[in-house]
């Protein structure tokens, strides 16, 4: 099943949450669509990767230390040539904050097509096991705190509902000339982490924190184009208890 390989190699790591790449490689094998990527080791990787994928670009640090990429200037956007994505990798390495952590890399993908940015997320509550939830994305999350949640597994009907609580629900439709999005793939995207048979519900034991932010939502369909999966502690072995 998917995702268990991931997860494992987290643990092995002693890592407490999977990096984004697992984290996107988690989500596809629920058939979340991600963007198309590559992990470059260095700039000088930066012409072989443009040959896989197609401008413009997006570039993240990948590093255990830096849970806020924007905050510490890890990520560029709008990149279109092998040159400015080597010189982004370098102007990177050349920030004290990333210079001194730990770096696995550096996450080249495609941009996501412009939309609606959602967040679809869950927890793992110690009475009510998985709950899933969905709000609009971006700046709306952290001022109005518009979000829904239900307990896993959720049917369709689950998911429209929880659509229709948002107080935003209107911006889905489309305002001010912007075009409306697709309600139904915000539906499939929420079915397919807190459905039955869910990611939420197949890992329940080992994810206590999943946060799908933004999944960008245009009229043809949905991008996770950030995620992030903590982990619950795993139980300690004879040996650790002492």
């Amino acid at each position: 099943m998917s995702g268990f390989d991931e997860i494992a190699e987290a643990r092995k790591q002693k890592r407490a949450a999977l990096d984004e790449v697992a984290g996107k490689r988690l989500l596809a094998g629920f058939a979340v669509a991600v963007p198309k990527s590559v992990v470059l080791q260095s700039a000088a990787e930066a012409e072989q990767a443009l040959k896989a994928l197609k401008p413009p670009l997006v570039l993240k640090v990948m590093s255990p230390d830096i849970p806020h990429k924007s905050d510490a200037g890890g990520v560029r956007v709008g990149l279109k040539s092998a040159e400015e994505v080597g010189q982004a990798v370098r102007a990177m390495m050349a920030v004290p904050q990333i210079a001194n952590a730990r770096i696995d890399g550096f996450l080249l993908e495609e941009m996501a097509p412009a939309g609606q940015e959602i967040v679809v997320g869950g927890l793992r509550d110690p009475q009510f096991g998985p709950l899933v939830m969905v709000g609009l994305g971006g700046i709306l999350i952290e001022v109005l705190a518009d979000v829904s949640f239900r307990i896993c597994p959720i049917t369709r009907r689950d998911a429209e509902e929880m659509l229709d609580e948002l107080k935003g629900a209107a911006l889905l439709k489309g305002v001010r000339g912007r075009k409306p999005v697709s309600r139904e793939a915000i539906v499939d995207a929420l079915l397919r982490i807190g459905g039955e048979g869910g990611l939420l519900m197949t890992h329940a034991a080992d994810i206590r924190e999943a946060d799908v932010n933004p999944l960008i939502v245009s009229e043809h369909g949905a991008v996770a184009v950030d995620a992030r999966f903590v982990l619950t502690q795993p139980p300690m072995n004879a040996d650790e208890r002492g």
